[in-house]
């Protein structure tokens, strides 16, 4: 597979860590955190093979594309708009996280709307941008931020701070059932390959992807899950573990950089994160930007022969981030984050009966196409 596939899946992954997600499943340490993560990595797995398999049958094509050639006008429409919602609320709610890290940690005597608002205006921008130079722009990033913030996980697990004990009292709780909320939030870390369904028109020749290619992407996930979840124990405690509102902030003030120019971890780790934020926001924007396109024929309003209809979006995306910024508290985060995550747990596997009726209409119209 291309590189670029692989930014698309990781970033999900790792922009995830300090938000909603280690929240919720601390939240559930004794409730079947760790059974709800070993079902996620399967049915993730799962999810991922099937997405990216279906996606590499139809080179250059996006799932709008494809709607609109099997399904019904009255179908496609409302159900792209309702993806473009909810790849703008995923989007929001990173965009509300990094609001409050920022305000809590680094800026606290700045306005949160203030806050919001340059990360919205520096993000929205480029949401416009044409797709592949989207997928330059992550490279980019990534090839700045990920070697340090790997290097920050790799302090973590060597760090004298971390107390094994701890890890081996939350594994004591692996038998436990699953929890539907562990498990959505959990679950959520895979759905970086939805972003397939614009990120598509990119991949225009068939990718290989094999067993070597599903085995890297589950270790990776289950790296991904274990630094999430197993790290804030072991540096902060098993028993009032759930109390934390940002473990991984704790995790990283634990931290001691000892050769470097700032001791102390947590200020680089939220500066070198807020670029991977900023890479998860861009990516979910233009998705939910190119949905909206899609349905309401944006680059077709025109004024003074400019194509202006690509803009009206905007607006709504930066009053509505506003009002809930200014709205939402914290723990009224959490909860909203749940509830989405809940949401998508149950539409992205029932998608996979959207893609087998896709692939059957194609297949019949491309033979009827040979007679």
């Amino acid at each position: 597979m291309s590189r670029f596939y692989y930014y698309l899946i990781l970033v999900n992954m790792v922009s995830n860590i300090i938000a909603s997600v280690p929240v919720i499943l601390l939240y559930f340490h004794k409730e079947g955190a760790i059974s709800s993560m070993i079902l996620s990595v399967v049915v993730g797995t799962i999810i991922i093979t099937v997405y990216t398999r279906f996606f590499n049958n139809f080179p250059g094509m996006t799932l709008p594309e494809l709607l609109q050639k099997t399904t019904a006008k009255w179908f496609y429409n409302p159900f792209i708009f309702l993806l473009g919602i909810l790849w703008f609320i995923a989007g929001m709610i990173t965009l509300i996280t990094f609001s409050f890290l920022l305000i809590r940690y680094l800026t606290p005597e700045t306005p949160i709307t203030q806050i919001s608002l340059v990360l919205t205006i520096s993000v929205i921008f480029g949401c416009l941008m044409k797709t592949n130079r989207v997928l330059y722009t992550i490279e980019i990033i990534l090839i700045l931020t990920f070697p340090l913030i790997f290097y920050i996980y790799l302090a973590a697990y060597s760090s004298k701070n971390l107390r094994w004990d701890f890890v081996k009292d939350a594994v004591l709780y692996f038998n436990q059932l699953p929890s539907f909320y562990a498990f959505s939030a959990s679950f959520f870390l895979f759905l970086g390959v939805a972003n397939m369904f614009i990120f598509n028109r990119f991949f225009t020749i068939k990718q290989k992807f094999g067993l070597k290619q599903i085995v890297f992407i589950m270790v990776t996930s289950t790296f991904a899950l274990s630094t999430t979840y197993f790290i804030p124990i072991g540096f902060n405690g098993f028993e009032h573990i759930k109390d934390f509102i940002y473990p991984w902030i704790s995790t990283s003030d634990s931290i001691r950089m000892k050769y470097f120019i700032i001791e102390r971890v947590l200020f680089i780790f939220l500066l070198f994160y807020l670029g991977i934020a900023f890479l998860s926001i861009l990516i979910h924007w233009h998705v939910s930007i190119e949905f909206f396109k899609f349905v309401f024929h944006l680059e077709k309003i025109k004024w003074k022969g400019v194509k202006i209809g690509i803009f009206l979006p905007l607006p709504f995306f930066i009053g509505i981030s506003t009002y809930f910024v200014k709205r939402l508290d914290e723990y009224q985060l959490v909860r909203l984050s749940g509830i989405f995550y809940n949401s998508l747990s149950i539409l992205f596997p029932l998608m996979i009966i959207l893609f087998l009726f896709i692939k059957r209409r194609m297949k019949y119209a491309k033979n009827n196409e040979q007679n």
